[in-house]
């Protein structure tokens, strides 16, 4: 009696054709190889990472912490850190020192300076471009609706919120805002409805 032995991998890949000529042992050491690459490049393309958030003093005033978080757990990020923090002058400084050369430096440093500012960190998937995409553009006014900056504000001198804009500079800016025992370690209930593969 002939058997149907076609099957798929847990991946949802279909075997190949080549395997109704194979034994079980090779069948069972191909499908091992194809599953292990498979994971690495979903593993590669879905990189979990952190990004720095911060709510500049004009979103703290205005009330919109309490939104912005919204919007990220809406998504399905999880959140990592979070502090309300008075940075000093030299703190703001170290930050913002790629920009150190630019006409509106100490404007944006007293502007910085003049109230509480929320400091988060944020983890998920492709957090740090997804988190840029979530806030919108720099200029609030080029910002589409639905993004954080598109509903929430105007002026690009008053644009609520910093993002991260690289995984490399998220390491830095979390390392400048948070100290290691800060940060939290923890895996959230809804992940593996927000995540297919973990």
């Amino acid at each position: 009696m002939n058997q149907d032995n076609s099957s798929q991998f847990s991946s949802g890949i279909p075997d190949p054709p080549i395997f109704k000529h194979l034994g079980p042992k090779d069948r069972a050491y191909i499908r091992q190889n194809i599953e292990a690459n498979y994971k690495k490049e979903h593993e590669a393309n879905m990189t979990t990472e952190q990004t720095f958030i911060a709510i500049k003093p004009d979103g703290v005033q205005r009330g919109l912490i309490g939104p912005i978080i919204t919007r990220f757990e809406n998504r399905g990020f999880k959140l990592a850190a979070i502090k309300l923090v008075s940075p000093t002058k030299e703190h703001l400084e170290k930050h913002y020192a790629d920009l150190s050369d630019k006409p509106f430096f100490k404007g944006l440093i007293a502007y910085m300076g003049s109230g509480p500012v929320c400091a988060m960190i944020w983890e998920g998937r492709d957090a740090v471009k997804t988190g840029r995409t979530i806030l919108g553009a720099t200029n609030p006014l080029a910002s589409a609706p639905g993004t954080i900056r598109g509903d929430f504000a105007i002026d690009v001198g008053r644009n609520v919120c910093h993002g991260s804009d690289s995984v490399e500079n998220a390491k830095k800016e979390i390392a400048l805002w948070f100290a290691e025992g800060e940060i939290q370690t923890w895996k959230q209930a809804q992940f593996d409805w927000v995540y297919e593969k973990p």
